[in-house]
């Protein structure tokens, strides 16, 4: 079926979708431990780039899995297909002319590198959130740690599965930062890269 199918060519091309955004596109691809503070960073970097008129749209790991990705669940096969499709649905909203804020535990490195491979390394910063395994679980925002420790949650990141540190982020972000200072960080690095 595969050999069945054409790449189409539109008369609108990403450059003139950005030229009409009035900015480049880009993923902000933030990953951590949940809880870590992810979805709150990419919900605040939109709130200060809508103040300077940026197009973006947030993708979230809780919101997806509602929609698209309901159908799967937390093995290491069903992780790695979930982040295929963010990687995806991430290319089609940068090819969009949009500045893609997306927040996911994403907790192997290969299914990182596929994101970035997908949407492109020039279109792809990623953001690690390192809150401590301690820090979250003290914060526990969905009650999963407890679970997790009370065995009625398999597959739990940093706790029962693995979570791969990232290597080489392009910015590191603390639970010792307060959100402003992590917002600030994450936008003084994308700033430059806005300009078309």
């Amino acid at each position: 079926m595969k050999k069945h199918l054409t790449d189409h060519n539109y008369r609108i091309s990403r450059a003139e979708r950005q030229k009409l955004n009035g900015h480049n596109a880009f993923l902000v691809f933030f990953t951590g431990l949940s809880g870590s503070g992810k979805s709150t960073l990419a919900n605040a970097l939109e709130v200060r780039l809508n103040h300077i008129k940026v197009h973006t749209y947030v993708l979230d790991g809780d919101n997806i899995r509602r929609g698209i990705n309901k159908n799967l669940g937390f093995s290491p096969e069903d992780r790695s297909e979930n982040n295929r499709r963010i990687g995806e649905i991430s290319k089609l909203f940068v090819d969009a002319g949009l500045v893609v804020l997306a927040a996911f535990v994403a907790p192997y490195k290969k299914d990182r590198q596929f994101i970035r491979d997908t949407v492109g390394r020039d279109n792809y910063i990623e953001v690690f959130v390192n809150t401590s395994l301690e820090e979250c679980e003290k914060r526990d925002v969905k009650g999963l740690y407890k679970l997790a420790r009370a065995g009625k949650i398999k597959n739990m990141t940093g706790i029962s599965a693995p979570y791969e540190i990232p290597e080489e982020p392009d910015i590191v972000v603390s639970h010792l930062n307060t959100i402003e200072e992590s917002v600030d960080m994450v936008f003084e690095h994308i700033k430059g890269k806005l300009s078309l």
